[in-house]
């Protein structure tokens, strides 16, 4: 192995990645180290060390990386209310400049000139790792078996890994791929092509269907110190636990299902569905707490940047020096956004029932139908008037037009004596 190229390997041990380990060997002589991002896949994990090593790698990393992953991805895209073309909360989006952090990370420790990813040249995946790779080492050579490789789809790598012997969950009846973390799981491809099919209910892990959730709702209360939640019903939790118990509450209740056909980055539509209740809870639960500390003005500039910083995450600029710029603008809008929300959970339905923060901008003395002694409601008609002026402006100067519609353009004096009714 001493004279061969050391290339990281991103390793899930599923079809695509299982039959480049052999093939990078076999064909293009790469001394392969694995490397596989722990990131809440959970059981998945079982056993990937010695299928890689007997797959041939030299060795394999396997990375805790599940807080660091909620806490600096996860957490700051639900301060920023992020959100892909109205449904997506972005859980693949998320994890991949983590996952690249961590080859980049171990082809310093090991030596490695190259790494490898198992994302197609379809996909919005390759440009998400290859983006965050040369950001952080720009020398690194890139390998992306999909872009050169014979094989043109699925059923030819199953083909190739019978042929090789090389054992795979993938099969011919459920081709499907699925991808799992913290935050969520995304299925695509196989059935799921057809936008019209309905995808299986056996299909789904993290969610009980809404037609099978409890009869009974549930209440949950979610604190945010600063717009990071902090605690589910009164117990203070770190990142990574924080989401787990809010996947196991929400997805009880069937909520966060979605199925969607987004755009992606390089121009092609592609069918998704994906299953992520706890970051709808903590979704609906944020916004709850902005509702009531967030000044006006500030959350509509926010929300103006809202689809450029989710765009940027989605097409894998997590990294650029724009995006880091607009993330620090994120976390100082979110400082102060700090309370509880408390959300009712029903057959796959979520919604806030109740807010509360010692730093609200909700005064009830002005908020009030009844009397009060704070407001002269007076002060309105001015407000109105000098809002209202430029509306008026633009009918005099309209009708103006429509009454001399060859003549010289009137003045603007001339036109208002004229028409100031």
């Amino acid at each position: 192995m001493s004279g061969r190229k050391k290339l990281v390997l991103a390793y899930s041990g599923g079809l695509d990645t299982s039959a480049m380990l052999h093939w990078l060997q076999a064909e293009k002589g790469y001394d392969i180290v694995c490397m596989t991002a722990d990131i809440g896949q959970g059981e998945e994990l079982s056993g990937l060390r010695e299928k890689a090593l007997g797959s041939g790698a030299s060795d394999i990393h396997i990375l805790d990386l599940r807080e660091e992953f909620v806490r600096d991805y996860v957490f700051p895209a639900i301060q920023a209310n992020a959100v892909y073309e109205g449904y997506y909360l972005l859980g693949t989006a998320l994890a991949r400049p983590v996952i690249a952090r961590g080859l980049i990370d171990v082809a310093n420790e090991c030596g490695a000139v190259a790494i490898g990813h198992g994302a197609t040249g379809k996909g919005n995946d390759q440009v998400r790792f290859e983006l965050t790779a040369y950001a952080l080492r720009p020398e690194i050579e890139v390998v992306a078996p999909w872009r050169t490789w014979p094989y043109k789809g699925r059923m030819d790598l199953i083909r190739y890994c019978r042929e090789h012997n090389i054992q795979v969950d993938a099969t011919a009846e459920k081709p499907y791929s699925m991808d799992r973390n913290l935050l969520h799981i995304s299925y695509e491809g196989g059935v799921l092509e057809d936008p019209w099919y309905e995808p299986p209910e056996d299909m789904f892990r993290l969610t009980t269907s809404p037609l099978l959730a409890p009869d009974e709702p549930q209440s949950v209360e979610v604190e945010f110190k600063d717009g990071i939640p902090v605690a589910i019903d009164g117990e203070r939790l770190g990142p990574a636990d924080l989401l787990a118990k809010c996947n196991k509450i929400g997805g009880k209740h069937g909520i966060g299902r979605v199925d969607l056909v987004e755009n992606r980055y390089v121009g092609i539509k592609s069918r998704g569905v994906y299953e992520t209740p706890g970051g709808t809870l903590l979704f609906h639960a944020h916004r709850a707490i902005e509702q009531i500390v967030l000044d006006r003005e500030v959350m509509a500039l926010r929300d103006s940047l809202v689809p450029q910083f989710t765009r940027m995450i989605y097409n894998g600029y997590w990294y650029s020096p724009e995006f880091q710029h607009l993330l620090t603008f994120i976390r100082n809008t979110q400082k102060g956004v700090s309370g509880v929300a408390r959300l009712r959970l029903y057959k796959g339905n979520c919604w806030i029932t109740g807010r509360k923060a010692r730093n609200s901008l909700y005064n009830p003395e002005y908020s009030t139908f009844e009397a009060d002694s704070v407001y002269n409601q007076g002060d309105a008609d001015g407000f109105i008037k000098l809002n209202a002026l430029r509306l008026k402006l633009n009918t005099y100067r309209d009708r103006a037009m429509l009454a001399n519609p060859t003549g010289e353009v009137m003045g603007e004096v001339a036109a208002l004596k004229g028409y100031n009714d």
